[in-house]
């Protein structure tokens, strides 16, 4: 791994779009719209907190690896600047969070993944490299698709602390990069209804774990955060602890989703 580190850390920020004229998707919802309560809240993160994550990170040197819903690009484009004045990366992750690739017709995904790719890349540029699927949600076509589209890795899988390269058939294949359900604060407070600091205490755990065994095989440590749960100001302090900790180690490579995709291409 990059210059021998151990451990190399990579921060998924997901900043998502969630129409109100649709049923947003959370505990204790009533299933109306407007679900204004839950709007409200996911708001929040696209105008308050996502502009206390990026201060945060780049106070560390960290350029996150965005799974950007494409609509944020039309809604937000305010946060796409923003991202974009840091380098940090961004990766498709569909048009917005309440469509999800195996609840439309087969004959829509293919459209939903090119436009998520097409109008990422009229917004910055440059076409996105990577995808997290809504919901980490796929079906049997996605990968096929991802790759006709010009993705070159997925983060989807969450099955290893190290990437690897998967076949998809026709000698092709996409690099599937480590990300996690549960060093995600979206399962952390809301489904595991950890306090702030408990969430911290399981990034310093696994990094702690991951650094002893990167003495003899180097590991990934993907940090999930959403806006409207680490960007609120109760909360932020604590993930600043955790990664004051981690970059407070030697052998550290803080990685873009891209930059670990390589390194498993290279393997």
């Amino acid at each position: 791994m990059k210059n021998g580190a151990k451990v190399a850390v990579c921060v998924f920020p997901n900043i998502e779009f969630f129409p109100l004229n649709m049923v947003i998707p959370r505990a204790g919802a009533s299933g109306k719209i407007p679900d204004v309560p839950g709007w409200g809240m996911r708001d929040y993160g696209n105008r308050i907190g996502v502009f206390r994550l990026i201060e945060l990170l780049n106070r560390y040197g960290i350029r996150g690896t965005v799974a950007l819903n494409s609509d944020i690009c039309t809604h937000h484009p305010q946060i796409v600047e923003a991202c974009l004045a840091h380098k940090w990366e961004l990766m498709g992750h569909n048009e917005t969070n309440v469509t999800r690739l195996n609840e439309v017709p087969e004959s829509e995904e293919d459209g939903i993944i090119v436009r998520t790719v097409e109008a990422i890349e009229r917004a910055t540029g440059e076409r996105p490299k990577g995808w997290l699927g809504a919901g980490l949600q796929e079906t049997w076509r996605t990968l096929p698709l991802l790759h006709k589209a010009g993705i070159e890795y997925v983060a989807d899988w969450c099955n290893d602390d190290q990437p690897y390269n998967m076949s998809i058939g026709d000698g092709e294949k996409l690099a599937c990069i480590p990300y996690s359900f549960e060093l995600n604060d979206k399962m952390a407070y809301e489904a595991y209804t950890c306090t702030p600091d408990e969430f911290a205490g399981m990034l310093r755990r696994q990094f702690d774990v991951l650094y002893r065994e990167g003495e003899t095989q180097a590991r990934v440590l993907p940090i999930a955060l959403h806006p409207y749960l680490s960007g609120a100001a109760h909360r932020i302090d604590a993930l600043d602890r955790a990664l004051e900790y981690m970059c407070g180690h030697e052998k550290v490579w803080l990685a873009t989703g891209s930059e670990i995709a390589t390194f498993a291409r290279d393997l």
